[in-house]
């Protein structure tokens, strides 16, 4: 990133209040962090936070909230992840991906029948080791830290799932590679993993995050096209804040019965149990918060107040 490009500092440029979520494109060389700032200075936004980091590495989607909509962040933060991964077989590196030393080369011998084998173990619930060139914090400090000290920190595994590996390509050293995965999952683990299976090592050469949740890549904007816009067409980017919701269970209440939902009663509904649900007002239209039904109990988790619900319309 050269300085022209990194985010502004402070500006005098009054911020303001702003509600929604932006799908940007992440580019390579940037800092989740970097992207969020400088968002949020195009936009004039008073509050904003990005749902999962993406290391400079990997491009590709980051859903950005800002105002109400990080109340929601966590679901985003949650939700399953799908990525687009290149693999260079044969070369192992001190980081798992293409920006570390070279510490082994082998010859690569295979086929086609061996690399969907590789891939297909892989495939299902796992404990899986976060590597140390991870922003995964340790005491207060990123692993990444430790390890340009030259300290190794034991780490727990973790329980991941990988949905499905799909290969889109693959010519001698080059594997290119679309994975469904629950969150928490180190694709450069998975392309070590994946190149020991074949015997020859391999490390991650380029990521791309292609979908979150029931979010995707191809509704994301890039940086270069959001500072093209006016600020009126840049605020039109906004999603309302429920796009990160898609796919829950809706339920609908009558005015009377939206105000006493946010003031956090518990109402009674019809409905079957449910663990979360998105909540609506019919009438004026407008997304309240979320729930869980138990027992017939409509039972408010996360709300917005009267002011927010306007400003997510």
């Amino acid at each position: 990133m050269t300085p022209a490009q990194r985010p502004p500092g402070k500006s005098s440029t009054p911020r303001r209040a702003l509600h929604g979520v932006l799908l940007l494109d992440k580019p390579l060389g940037w800092t989740s962090n970097d992207a969020l700032q400088k968002c949020k200075g195009l936009l004039r936004a008073l509050k904003g936070g990005h749902t999962g980091t993406l290391d400079p590495l990997a491009t590709g989607l980051l859903p950005l909230c800002f105002g109400a909509a990080t109340k929601f962040s966590q679901v985003s933060l949650d939700a399953d992840k799908r990525y687009r991964a290149t693999l260079c077989l044969g070369r192992r590196t001190s980081t798992g991906d293409r920006e570390g030393e070279v510490l082994e080369e082998r010859p690569v011998a295979t086929d086609a029948a061996a690399v969907a084998a590789a891939c297909g173990r892989f495939i299902g619930a796992q404990d899986q080791v976060p590597p140390m060139h991870s922003a995964l914090k340790h005491q207060g400090r990123a692993l990444y830290e430790y390890a340009r000290a030259g300290v190794e920190v034991e780490r727990a595994p973790r329980r991941v799932t990988i949905h499905a590996i799909d290969i889109v390509h693959w010519q001698h050293d080059e594997l290119v590679l679309d994975v469904s995965c629950t969150k928490g999952t180190y694709i450069r683990t998975l392309a070590e993993d994946i190149g020991q299976a074949l015997g020859c090592g391999a490390h991650l050469s380029a990521l791309r995050r292609t979908g979150c949740g029931p979010l995707d890549l191809a509704q994301a904007t890039t940086l270069e096209a959001l500072q093209a816009l006016s600020e009126a067409e840049r605020e039109a980017q906004l999603l309302p804040a429920d796009v990160l919701l898609a796919g829950w269970p809706e339920v609908c209440l009558n005015e009377s019965e939206a105000g006493r939902f946010l003031t956090g009663l518990r109402r009674r509904v019809a409905l079957a149990d449910a663990p979360a649900v998105r909540v609506y007002a019919s009438q004026p239209p407008a997304f309240l918060g979320t729930a869980h039904i138990t027992a017939g109990e409509l039972i408010a988790d996360r709300l917005l107040n009267p002011l927010e619900v306007q400003g997510t319309l």
